[in-house]
């Protein structure tokens, strides 16, 4: 581990807008276990963000088009390389039915597109989709299905409860393909080895 407490270096009244939280093994919630999750919003309302290392159950990006009406159902139309290996994710437990977009801002669409910094956008809308479907997407995308919602000061209570650590965004966590390595890349990240968690984790 490393020098610092991670736990006891969170400050909970911090907003956490544009980081990631990671569940600690205490999280007391099956549908978290092991996620790792990037914020979008955090402040006094509530917080909302996207799990970044799970898929969406039985549904593939192509499917997810034909269901829209963007592509014909017969898939006759090829999608462009890097669209085939867009993956449909599981964003969280609320609106599951509604797909997001997490994006490089090297895409914004007027009206649509909310900047979370100056790396990195959220566009829910379907234009985004027929644009990754055409080639004229961003470089880089997470398509997710639903989102992870708390309302006002839940988030900051869950973590004074160590349910959840901290730790800044990069490509690999946001993008990257191997879903089952961002966990441990998280919490390496953080500075905390994998193998000396434990349910009690960040307790005296």
């Amino acid at each position: 581990m490393a020098d610092k407490d991670p736990v006891k270096d969170v400050n909970p009244t911090k907003y956490l807008d544009g980081q990631m939280i990671v569940a600690m093994p205490g999280i007391g919630d099956p549908r978290f276990e092991r996620s790792v999750i990037f914020m979008c919003s955090h402040n006094g309302d509530g917080a909302m963000g996207f799990v970044v290392n799970k898929p969406a159950a039985n549904i593939t990006f192509k499917e997810l088009l034909s269901r829209l009406d963007i592509i014909p159902a017969d898939n006759h139309i090829e999608l462009p390389a890097d669209a085939d290996h867009v993956h449909v994710h599981f964003g969280g437990p609320v609106e599951t039915g509604r797909g997001f977009v997490i994006h490089s801002a090297d895409y914004f669409l007027k009206d649509s597109t909310l900047p979370i910094d100056e790396k990195i956008g959220l566009t829910a809308t379907l234009e985004i989709l027929r644009a990754i479907a055409s080639g004229r997407g961003p470089r880089h995308v997470l398509l997710t299905l639903g989102y992870s919602g708390w309302g006002p000061g839940q988030l900051e209570t869950e973590i004074k409860q160590n349910g959840w650590l901290h730790c800044e965004p990069d490509d690999e966590l946001l993008f990257g393909s191997d879903l089952d390595a961002k966990y441990e890349h998280a919490l390496r990240k953080i500075g905390v080895d994998p193998r000396m968690l434990s349910t009690q984790a960040g307790h005296a």
